[in-house]
């Protein structure tokens, strides 16, 4: 598994869901239901006080682990390999970090 702190652009449904990105020059489309969850940050590390209710986006990241596929090229039509891939968006500015790469599952041979 790769870490990460890289800028994406996401682009979302109406219910705030990833469903395609932008990274690397390449446009990759959401292939399975994305899952979310916060986890905590090292906020007094990072920031010099905590505005009285300033909580979410400071205390948590929001974290979402979605699966993508590479957009076939307009002359190719190989199929494209799925990624697992976990995003974290700030709440206040919207902007999405590309956190983790995970490996591949490789199929087992007897």
């Amino acid at each position: 598994m790769g870490m990460f702190s890289e800028t994406v652009d996401v682009l979302c449904s109406a219910s705030g869901q990833p469903v395609s990105l932008q990274w690397a020059g390449q446009h990759y489309t959401v292939c399975a239901e994305p899952v979310r969850w916060f986890e905590r940050r090292q906020w007094w590390a990072e920031e010099s006080r905590a505005p009285l209710g300033s909580g979410p986006g400071l205390v948590d990241h929001e974290i979402w682990r979605v699966q993508v596929r590479a957009e076939p090229a307009e002359t190719g039509h190989k199929k494209q390999e799925t990624l697992t891939l976990d995003l974290s968006r700030h709440l206040g500015s919207g902007r999405w970090r590309l956190l983790r790469i995970h490996d591949a599952i490789q199929p087992r041979t007897a």
